[in-house]
């Protein structure tokens, strides 16, 4: 097993990984689907953020200019460790639209505790050659962004690939030739599904270095338990927005439930603040509620892990039984623990 625990420390102060960063959705016009959630889940004061979405959101970004803090505008604590992307993800959809260095300036303005540099995702349906032109221009957007690099904050270098050789070729070219705290794999979401390749996409990454990895998209209930068995470090997710967008209910080890299917209970049997205080009619009927639970569903599911590991007992076993009920990421935990044995 790779899983692994640190102390990650940044401007904002230090933080215990493996650790979850929840998108934050200020700066797109859906901000208010993200309530706060830093005062009643207290090992979970981070968040991932959108620089692009930012600076073009220009009331937001002018009164950033003008001395008001991201904090501040976000309602959290000034602990609250940020995570602040490129926006590669609008990308897919749109031209690139900044550089480098002013998503470094973006991102300093912002008072982000991690960078994330400049990326655009791969897709499937796309010509080979394509895809290998993103992997490049990546890589070199990343190195432009080591080059101009500087103060106290951690810079994650973006790495895109569909096949381990690619990232474990562009994790080792960043570390020969450029400075960089830890990697973000990006382009995952789009093969998502193929749990295998994803597997071994995210073992050769880990091979590749003892830095700090962060996995872009992969941190619903699902994927888990399998990046933590991994030694991924960092995961962000939106699944818990999207989720209680369409009214589905996640519990750790189920997935999620639509809550319409629901009738004949007055309680739901998750034990979280939100589920312990309110009724399934108050839950069904507040977006803010179903939020929250479905936040620390996933809060759950990394402290489960945490617990299985701190109490000496056998991951794998545990993890035998967490992934029974699904055929598909069975075979590819089964397929990692392979791998593992060929390392030790």
């Amino acid at each position: 097993m790779l899983y692994r625990e640190r102390k990650l420390e940044t401007p904002h102060g230090s933080i215990q990984t493996p650790i979850l960063f929840p998108v934050r959705n200020v700066g797109k016009r859906s901000s208010d689907n993200t309530p706060e959630y830093t005062d009643m889940i207290p090992d979970l004061r981070t968040g991932m953020v959108n620089s692009r979405a930012i600076r073009l959101r220009r009331p937001l970004w002018e009164r950033l200019e003008n001395g008001r803090s991201l904090r501040e505008e976000m309602g959290v604590p000034d602990n609250t460790v940020l995570f602040a992307d490129s926006g590669g993800f609008d990308f897919s959809s749109e031209k690139i639209d900044t550089t480098p260095e002013e998503t470094l300036n973006t991102q300093q303005k912002i008072e982000a505790d991690i960078y994330g540099t400049v990326d655009v995702p791969l897709s499937k349906g796309m010509r080979a050659s394509e895809n290998q032109r993103r992997v490049k221009e990546n890589i070199d957007r990343a190195l432009t962004a080591s080059e101009n690099h500087s103060g106290d904050a951690l810079l994650f270098g973006s790495v895109h690939g569909y096949d381990p050789r690619t990232i474990r070729n562009g994790i080792r070219h960043l570390e020969k030739h450029g400075e960089f705290d830890g990697y973000a794999i990006g382009s995952m979401v789009p093969i998502r599904s193929d749990y295998k390749r994803v597997t071994k996409i995210l073992l050769a990454a880990r091979r590749s270095t003892d830095k700090h990895i962060h996995v872009y998209g992969l941190g619903g209930l699902v994927y888990q338990p399998l990046l933590l068995y991994l030694g991924m470090d960092s995961f962000d997710s939106s699944a818990f927005i999207r989720s209680a967008g369409n009214r589905n209910y996640l519990i750790p080890g189920f997935g999620g439930t639509e809550l319409h299917s629901i009738e004949e209970l007055e309680y739901l049997p998750c034990s979280c603040p939100i589920c312990g205080s309110n009724t399934l009619g108050e839950i069904r009927s507040n977006r803010d509620f179903l939020t929250k639970h479905n936040l620390w569903a996933l809060t759950t599911e990394l402290r489960r892990f945490r617990y299985i590991a701190a109490t000496g007992t056998d991951v794998e076993s545990y993890l035998d039984l967490r992934f029974e009920g699904n055929e598909v990421t069975k075979r590819a935990y089964d397929m990692a623990k392979q791998q593992m044995r060929r390392l030790v």
